[in-house]
């Protein structure tokens, strides 16, 4: 049976007392654009920006201070900024380079992701976790609620379940894009979704 995560995420919401602390992970600045404007309304969010996988180092920076240019427009949320160490990305897809993007090589770069947002969580005490990460069409929100649910399994906290493309969300994203003059990224991040992206637009 085929978990309705943003149905889930809608029930959750009017259970909420006050404003709760989300530890958000962010795969990147316009992707966070629509998510933080959603969520913004129901929590007290602390945006982690934690993307090892990002090359090269030029990169993750342009992104990074994209990612601090839609904070500092909007206020959504304080930033956390994770260690960027490349090398700890390829570790954790070593055996998987070759893999086509969406493969295999990608649910390990999520669970390394997220993985970290849910030990910080857990260590500051925070009510939930998530990911920016399924707003975007070419990722698997099942496979990331999937992961989520195992990571509140290990840390002992809530994993907030959510397919933030719904509901035209990536659509708003890329108008928030837009509207606020962000660079958008023409590659998922990593050298091999940047070679792949040669051979197929992104």
């Amino acid at each position: 049976m085929k978990t309705r995560y943003q149905a889930e995420l809608d029930a959750l919401l009017p259970t909420l007392e006050g404003k709760p602390r989300l530890f958000l992970h962010s795969c990147c600045g316009p992707c966070s654009t629509y998510v933080l404007e959603y969520l913004s309304q129901y929590f007290e969010i602390t945006l982690f920006y934690y993307n090892p996988n990002i090359y090269p180092a030029e990169e993750y920076q342009h992104r990074l201070a994209t990612q601090k240019e839609v904070l500092a427009k909007t206020g959504w949320a304080t930033l956390l900024e994770g260690d960027y160490v490349h090398a700890d990305f390829l570790s954790a897809v070593r055996g998987y380079e070759s893999e086509p993007e969406g493969g295999a090589r990608c649910e390990f770069c999520f669970r390394l992701r997220m993985e970290e947002a849910a030990r910080l969580a857990k260590e500051g005490g925070y009510d939930f976790f998530a990911t920016t990460l399924s707003v975007s069409p070419h990722k698997d929100a099942a496979l990331l609620g999937r992961i989520g649910e195992e990571l509140e399994a290990r840390y002992g906290v809530k994993h907030l379940p959510s397919d933030f493309k719904k509901r035209e969300g990536y659509k708003r994203s890329v108008s928030l894009s837009n509207e606020m003059g962000l660079y958008r990224q023409d590659y998922c991040g990593c050298e091999f979704s940047k070679k792949q992206s040669k051979l197929e637009p992104f």
